[in-house]
């Protein structure tokens, strides 16, 4: 079983409890999903851009990664509906713990000036979105082996009512937050 879920029953769960004095245990915020998403804007010209970044992707998360499809046709952009222009995958359960317990203690440390992610970054509904510049902070995957670098969206979506909530979750699972 992950280190995080560990974590969460054991630590995370009682102190929210207390901190935010619910009457259920089922108000307690938890974890939903994690979605990773990457765009790619050269999958136009070069076909072989989507596969590249589906081979990252399912090395990072462990998990088989869909192919996203343009909605509508942007002439500016040469885009037609229905065109690969991205990748996601969505996680949940023991994966998604393992990946997040990855991403905050082994890949946002490895950061160039790293201090910490920012924490006004929550959508209003408790969810939180980061962004990141290479996908070369993960340790899967290997240097010589990827054609371009490339940034990816991390969107961690929780049960949380409030910001505030989602905050002192995130905080309390370690992710550190600049101060």
């Amino acid at each position: 079983m992950p280190r995080l879920k560990d974590l969460y029953r054991a630590e995370v769960a009682p102190a929210l409890m207390k901190k935010f004095e619910y009457k259920s245990p089922m108000q307690i915020p938890r974890l939903e999903k994690v979605v990773i998403n990457v765009g790619a804007g050269d999958a136009k010209d070069n076909p072989k851009a989507i596969e590249s970044i589906m081979k990252d992707l399912a090395a990072i998360t462990g998990q088989k990664p869909v192919p996203t499809y343009a909605k509508k046709s942007v002439a500016n952009f040469k885009v037609r509906t229905g065109m690969k222009i991205g990748v996601k995958v969505t996680l949940r359960g023991d994966r998604m713990y393992e990946f997040l317990d990855r991403f905050l203690n082994f890949a946002l440390p490895k950061v160039r000036d790293f201090k910490g992610i920012n924490p006004n970054a929550f959508d209003g509904r408790g969810n939180y979105a980061i962004g990141l510049r290479e996908q070369l902070i993960f340790p899967e995957i290997d240097y010589d082996k990827i054609d371009k670098i490339r940034g990816m969206d991390v969107c961690i979506v929780t049960t949380a009512k409030t910001d505030e909530e989602a905050k002192e979750l995130l905080t309390l699972l370690g992710a550190p937050f600049a101060v």
